[in-house]
């Protein structure tokens, strides 16, 4: 009973050491001259895990409304076959 208190107060205790980033805005919101398109498989593969995942917005930085835009962009280019459905191997 005594080691999980100790526990969960250790864990707070790191928590509250821990200090988050500086959120950044979304470089598509932030650059007009930047585009999503689906026949662009370059620009397309910073937003795709080595396994073929689509990265999730917390960890790309993209608004809502470019990520709705970058999944469509990105299942159209593997329709394709622009972009790989898995990771080869």
């Amino acid at each position: 009973m005594t080691m999980q208190s100790e526990k969960s107060s250790a864990r707070s205790a790191e928590g509250s050491a821990f200090r988050r980033g500086r959120r950044r805005g979304c470089s598509f919101c932030s650059d007009e001259s930047l585009t999503i398109d689906y026949k662009d498989p370059q620009a397309l593969r910073y937003f795709i895990t080595e396994r073929g995942k689509i990265v999730p917005r917390r960890i790309s930085g993209t608004c809502a409304k470019h990520q709705r835009e970058l999944t469509l962009a990105i299942k159209r280019a593997r329709n394709i076959a622009l972009l790989p459905f898995t990771a080869s191997g």
